[in-house]
């Protein structure tokens, strides 16, 4: 067994590391931005069917913005999954308050494993590192594929995302010491909720579930259940053949908004019966954009179909994804039990 730290344990898949790294039997810990939030990753753990792993679970206070903890977060591991990343809801006005966390975080937690002598650290990146600014394509996506930065319509949250793993690569090149690295490129993350701190991409569903959405937007994306994306985690933290590679993380198909909705009408119940299945025309969305921001971010990639391929993690680390429906109707089922939608 390893001596494993997960960053961001309060977030949605650095919960889900933590269940399945304490399921395997390692001993763990987790950085927290405030050590009051130990008691809400514990109630998750609860709520993902855990037992109080007690001792087992070791919290350490560190903030991506800092050097302050995390010398002593990463000392004696033998791996780092560093999960914690800035993921908004809304864009932000400055585009370096996201670029800046999730690149210079990403640095500063290399440099400490390194340091400590950490064998190998998985970072989580995103489709978003990999999918944007290249034009349309009826190719599937892989991960020889990199997002350009510079290309007009890539969002704040996609350029973070692309510097960020840009430059931990540079980094394991000329400064890794001999530390591995391995990345995984998660799609649009649904799954089992744990508590009410959840991601933007569940609260699309939630949206949808609650009535908020009057509509479904003209937009396609891929769909991975939160549990898969922690197993490929587990498996790129161990695997020889995970040495040095990019995963993308995607269920077998792509998804369009409205697909989603029919899934949540068709699946969930009473609570799917308010998600709306007619698509909002691309006129409507730009003329609430004027005075929608959220809605503004949206514009790019209105009307535009994207695929990726998993074929690499199935293939190198036998990783086996859960279908798109399982994935929406765990979330909607989760977001019950929680309280934070209902019928």
């Amino acid at each position: 067994m390893a001596r494993v730290l997960v960053t961001g344990g309060t977030g949605f898949i650095g919960a889900h590391c933590l269940l399945q790294l304490l399921a395997a039997g390692h001993e763990t810990r987790t950085t927290v931005r405030d050590l009051s939030r130990e008691g809400t990753v514990r109630a998750m753990l609860r709520q993902g069917g855990a037992r109080d792993p007690g001792e087992g679970l070791r919290f350490v206070q560190a903030d991506l913005t800092s050097d302050a903890g995390w010398a002593e977060a990463v000392q004696g591991c033998d791996f780092v999954l560093h999960v914690a990343s800035p993921f908004p809801s809304t864009t932000p006005r400055n585009e370096n308050d996201l670029i800046a966390p999730a690149r210079d975080g990403s640095l500063r937690v290399l440099r400490a494993a390194r340091d400590a002598g950490v064998k190998r650290v998985v970072l989580t990146s995103s489709f978003a590192a990999i999918g944007y600014g290249a034009g349309p394509r009826s190719t599937p996506f892989t991960e020889a594929d990199w997002t350009d930065p510079t290309a007009p319509g890539v969002a704040p949250y996609q350029k973070s995302k692309t510097l960020a793993e840009r430059a931990a690569w540079d980094f394991i090149a000329a400064e890794g010491g001999g530390m591995e690295l391995a990345v995984v490129n998660p799609v649009g993350v649904l799954g089992p909720v744990l508590g009410a701190d959840y991601s933007t991409s569940i609260l699309l569903v939630k949206r949808l579930l609650d009535g908020s959405m009057p509509g479904c937007p003209d937009l396609s994306f891929g769909v991975v259940d939160v549990r898969d994306v922690a197993d490929l985690h587990l498996r790129a933290m161990t695997d020889p053949a995970a040495k040095g590679e990019r995963f993308l993380a995607t269920a077998d198909e792509f998804v369009s908004i409205v697909d989603i909705a029919r899934i949540l009408k068709a699946g969930a119940g009473p609570i799917g019966a308010k998600a709306p299945t007619r698509v909002l025309p691309n006129w409507l969305l730009r003329a609430v954009a004027m005075f929608d921001p959220e809605v503004r971010g949206l514009l790019p990639e209105l009307g535009k179909p994207k695929t990726a391929s998993n074929d690499k993690a199935r293939r190198l680390l036998g990783w086996s994804p859960l279908s798109v429906e399982d994935s929406v109707l765990a979330t909607a089922r989760s977001l019950e039990a929680l309280g934070l939608v209902s019928a």
